[in-house]
């Protein structure tokens, strides 16, 4: 019943508001997103280098860009530590953690179909050929 009533409510609404995920989509699996917020969970609290380190191809501005963005959002805390030099490290918040069940389920999912869809891609490209 439910369905039925998100189906009609949909029915005339732009596809971006149809879709209820679509928002957290934006937020959690931008290009850079998930690398970082797997690294911070799975390493704790790191440095901005420590973080560049880990994620080998990502630049030094994306990931500013990507730490501030996920500040925002509630999902990273930045520690600054007034120190000589100073220090600024980077954690998940609970907010961040929340998603780890969601990170897992797709990481199950993962292991279950990639070979299926990388078998699905093979198929119709050589049929298309």
């Amino acid at each position: 019943m439910a369905v039925k009533g998100m189906q009609a409510a949909a029915a005339g609404t732009d596809p971006e508001v149809a879709c209820p995920i679509g928002p957290v989509v934006d937020i959690v699996f931008s290009r850079w997103t998930t690398p970082i917020l797997w690294s911070l969970h799975t390493h704790g609290r790191q440095r901005f280098v420590e973080l560049e380190r880990r994620i080998a191809r990502i630049t030094p501005k994306v990931l500013t860009q990507r730490l501030r963005q996920l500040e925002r959002d509630g999902l990273v805390v930045r520690t600054y530590h007034p120190e000589v030099p100073p220090r600024v490290e980077y954690e998940i918040s609970e907010l961040g953690r929340s998603l780890a069940p969601l990170f897992a389920h797709l990481a199950e999912w993962s292991a279950d179909n990639l070979e299926k869809v990388e078998r699905s891609r093979h198929e119709y490209d050589a049929s298309s050929a």
